[in-house]
């Protein structure tokens, strides 16, 4: 089951990602909304749509932009709509 770990923290696991370039989308209710803060980053996607991201807070630790989200995806990325990918140093395994 694929999960996400950052800091010695699990910060999603879930068995019903969907992969999309290469990267593990988590449904929204894997999610330890505990770590997850909202952050101001966008990014534009020509063919998934506009991202916005979270910032990861986890045992005193700050990971800027670290998870990205489509919350209004185009429609050739409607199975990711509100899934969470993860970069910078998250480690999904």
């Amino acid at each position: 089951m694929p999960k996400a770990t950052w800091n010695g923290v699990v910060v999603a696991e879930s068995d019903r990602c969907q992969v999309v370039e290469g990267n593990q989308y988590f449904p929204p209710d894997s999610l330890n909304m505990d770590y997850f803060k909202p952050s101001d980053k966008t990014t534009s996607c020509p063919w998934k749509g506009t991202a916005s991201y979270y910032t990861l807070e986890v045992n005193g630790e700050t990971n800027p932009d670290a998870a990205w989200v489509y919350k209004d995806p185009k429609s050739a990325a409607s199975n990711i709509k509100d899934h969470v990918a993860f970069w910078r140093g998250v480690t999904v395994e």
